[in-house]
């Protein structure tokens, strides 16, 4: 049983098997799965799974704030399940790997109050971009030369 089926079950969500394999797809260490990869993996385990029905899912998920959603750049959305604890991202701007990072303290995701212009804050989304040592190591790489 996993977390978020743990929560799920603790709000007295209706788990229909489409929503159960979504939530499982959802489950593990650093998932931050686009919609069209969660329908993927949903397929292998719930064949008859539609897209419509995983956004959906998605969306129901997003809007109970039991997953996140996470736009880092241009590429597409990626869920989140991990709405437990508060975290950062990193994110490779070469294949797009995605990852949480846990600040090193609580103040490392505070924004000073002379800099809240009188925002009542709601939400922080902070996103580092770099290269993952597999694209840093292939950027690197000399070009192979052909003959």
């Amino acid at each position: 049983m996993t977390e978020l089926l743990d929560r799920l079950r603790q709000r007295e969500w209706r788990l229909t098997a489409q929503r159960r394999v979504v939530a499982q797809v959802l489950t593990g260490e650093h998932v931050h799965l686009t919609a069209e990869a969660v329908h993927g993996r949903a397929r292998v385990l719930l064949p008859e799974i539609s897209l419509a029905t995983v956004y959906n899912t998605l969306n129901e998920l997003v809007a109970m704030g039991e997953v996140r959603e996470v736009q880092a750049g241009d590429g597409p959305r990626r869920y989140d399940p991990n709405v437990t604890s508060a975290h950062q991202h990193l994110q490779c701007v070469r294949c797009g790997a995605l990852w949480d990072v846990e600040p090193a303290g609580a103040d490392d995701l505070a924004l000073p109050v002379d800099q809240q212009r009188g925002f009542r804050l709601l939400d922080i989304d902070i996103v580092f971009r770099g290269l993952c040592p597999t694209c840093d190591q292939e950027a690197r790489a000399p070009a192979a030369h052909s003959a």
